[in-house]
């Protein structure tokens, strides 16, 4: 076996774990000839805060007169209450195939229950109930692509 004169390359791993941190990805991996690295983090979802998508701009399209009807006017807005997706990848509504939902509407949840999976790149991501409160909608369906951002579930 030949010796190798080139050691590790200390900057292409510090510029890969620099990578993983500006992407939130868990893993990276690059080839280059017989040379192979790969860079990786583990993830707790239990500990990880819920990030929170930033409101839409407001439309240029002039806003409704206000309603004479006060009733009209005291409907919660969903996405006030709305979960949203911490992540881009496809929504599993339960652990495995055929397997019971981990919530359906009406179901009671605990801060930090398990809501649903989220697949991104090969990795199951559990997402976490941010509070404790009754599952109104869920707004997503099994195996469905998501956005970041996208709302997943109200919870009121």
């Amino acid at each position: 076996m030949a010796n190798r004169t080139t050691g590790i390359d200390k900057v292409m791993i510090r510029d890969l774990a620099e990578i993983l941190n500006e992407t939130d990805l868990t893993d990276i991996e690059i080839e280059q000839g017989d040379l192979r690295i790969r860079v990786s983090r583990q993830i707790t979802m239990q500990a990880a805060a819920p990030v929170y998508a930033q409101a839409p701009a407001a439309s240029s399209a002039p806003a409704p007169a206000p309603s004479a009807n006060p009733v009209a006017t005291a409907v919660s807005d969903p996405s006030k209450n709305a979960v949203p997706s911490p992540m881009v990848g496809t929504v599993y509504l339960s652990p495995a195939p055929g397997a019971r939902a981990f919530i359906e509407v009406g179901s009671q949840v605990k801060e930090g229950q398990t809501l649903l999976i989220i697949e991104a790149m090969k990795t199951m991501n559990q997402i976490p109930s941010p509070r404790s409160g009754t599952v109104t909608a869920i707004l997503v369906t099994d195996s469905q692509p998501v956005e970041y951002g996208e709302n997943l579930v109200v919870i009121e």
